[in-house]
């Protein structure tokens, strides 16, 4: 057990870290405005080094390796160059008037231009999602943690004792995070960030080193492993089919990665989530302005290109030293290799730091839920309808008590997921609650650039009737309608030829297409 003593240190010191900073953040917060944006006071290398925690969560780091380890190439990396476009255009159409109007919650920004149930509905959509995307990906981190029983005992878990660690897991993972998010509010989100980010930097950069060191040969050993037409590529038209223009235009719609979603479907996704989620823009308003708030968005993602890459080169690498030396215990679960690799071939130390950048990404993701769940909440839902009953309403309490409450959400969706995950690995419901921001981000991005590029077009009512088209739309598209038939034993819907069936990235891009198109037939007057 003694290789196992340096790890247990450096995670203990993690966490005492980040709990140490969280708690020092708490000091002199006496409003929502303080718990929500800190002042807008924080440097924006700061809020740059948040935006890249968020974004990467423990599904991020484990999967995305998956993914280069799967695929043997970096298609998958094609989409970040979508998301450069695409922070442009947020910080060129949102952020200005997110100062402008001086928002806490960003869904204010919608009652001021169209109404209040136009903000009502699209927070309901924001706490909604945004609840079950990050609780159904909590269980990932407890991957590594069943993995290490796994190696210390010698034995697999039953899935009874499986699904006990993971719980316990979970509740000591947002435990943890709720005590520093709930003192401290977004300050404390922004600073741990910096720290997990780099622990997960650093854990990325010696996992690169070490397993470069595996391979024989060098260069010449790596290579020689990866003559497949598609390995190491990195650009993919997609199926096209010379002379049928609707075979090829199917083709791309129901391909993942292709130029084509990343130039056109991953702009869209990254308009709605950096440009429409509280949880994502309320980092970047707490910038000392517009400026060096846009300095922070379009630099996180000029930095998400070698981060990808990162990922998908560590995955690359990872089949590769396999091939190199077999293990007949190697997970047949893509996403669980990595976690492996680092329980059973990193030396300690290395593997406790691994293990600590893994926790930074779950615990980076977690706390800005949390922090922009309870904003959202109290801006959006509290202030306008409860505390004009109280005799004495505080907005501050308000956030730090619903931070608490979003933690025991949250510690349940994730339960449940781990819960279907254990015994059901076959099911269906996984790609639906995981993918549901597919859905319902179409519609939000809809409203939200009809209310920031048109000044006479759109109405609170025409809003709803175009967030629902949005949603239907989508549905349609993804054969949700026969996914959820599927689920409870039921025969799927028949489909015609001409229907494409889109794969996930292009989910938003149609719900949002739809949602604009459909209220702009709407006009103030109709409200």
């Amino acid at each position: 057990m003694k290789p196992y003593v340096f790890d247990a240190f450096i995670l203990f010191a993690y966490f005492v870290a980040i709990i140490g900073i969280g708690l020092a953040a708490s000091r002199r917060q006496t409003s929502l405005q303080d718990y929500a944006l800190g002042g807008r006071s924080m440097p924006w290398w700061a809020v740059l080094a948040s935006i890249l925690a968020a974004e990467i969560s423990a599904a991020t780091f484990l999967g995305a390796p998956g993914e280069g380890y799967a695929l043997r190439n970096f298609t998958y990396a094609q989409l970040a160059l979508g998301t450069i476009l695409a922070r442009i255009l947020v910080s060129w159409i949102f952020i200005k008037p997110y100062y402008t109007y001086g928002v806490v919650s960003i869904y204010e920004f919608l009652e001021i231009r169209f109404g209040p149930k136009s903000r009502q509905s699209a927070s309901a959509v924001f706490l909604i999602t945004r609840a079950l995307a990050s609780g159904t990906r909590l269980y990932v981190a407890a991957i590594i943690l069943v993995l290490g029983y796994e190696m210390i005992t010698g034995t697999q878990p039953s899935p009874a004792r499986e699904l006990a660690i993971t719980l316990t897991s979970l509740v000591v993972l947002v435990g943890l995070t709720a005590v520093y998010t709930a003192a401290g509010g977004i300050k404390a989100v922004v600073w741990t960030d910096v720290i997990q980010a780099v622990v997960m930097f650093c854990g990325l950069g010696f996992v690169l080193w070490h397993l470069a060191g595996s391979i024989p040969h060098g260069w010449n050993g790596f290579h020689a492993k990866l003559q497949q037409p598609d390995d190491l590529s990195f650009w993919s038209l997609g199926p096209i089919v010379p002379g049928n223009i609707l075979a090829s235009i199917h083709g791309v719609l129901e391909s993942e990665y292709t130029i084509w979603t990343a130039f056109f479907a991953a702009t869209f996704v990254t308009m709605a989530t950096h440009g429409t989620d509280q949880d994502m823009v309320q980092r970047m308003l707490t910038a000392k302005n517009p400026a060096r708030s846009r300095l922070a968005l379009v630099a996180s993602g000029l930095a998400d290109i070698p981060i990808v890459m990162a990922f998908l080169t560590i995955g690359i690498l990872l089949w590769v030293h396999y091939q190199y030396t077999p293990d007949p215990h190697l997970p047949t679960r893509n996403a669980h290799v990595f976690a492996y690799y680092i329980l059973h071939e990193l030396p300690p130390g290395l593997r406790g730091l691994l293990i600590a950048g893994i926790f930074a990404t779950a615990m980076g993701s977690l706390s800005t839920a949390l922090n922009a769940l309870a904003t959202s909440w109290v801006r959006d839902w509290y202030e306008p309808f409860i505390a004009p009953r109280l005799s004495r309403p505080d907005s501050l309490r308000a956030a730090r008590w619903s931070t608490v409450l979003f933690s025991l959400i949250l510690v349940i969706i994730g339960g449940a997921t781990a819960w279907v995950v254990i015994s059901n690995p076959t099911s269906r419901i996984l790609p639906i609650v995981l993918g549901i921001f597919g859905y319902t981000y179409g519609s939000l991005l809809g409203i939200f650039l009809l209310g920031a590029l048109t000044k006479t077009r759109g109405s609170d009512r025409g809003n709803l009737l175009a967030m629902v088209a949005g949603f239907i739309a989508v549905a349609i598209l993804s054969g949700l309608p026969s996914d959820l038939l599927r689920l409870v034993g039921l025969p799927p819907l028949p489909r015609p030829d001409w229907l494409p069936l889109i794969a996930f990235p292009w989910r938003i891009t149609f719900g949002t297409l739809v949602t604009f198109i459909v209220g702009f037939f709407f006009s103030p007057k109709s409200r």
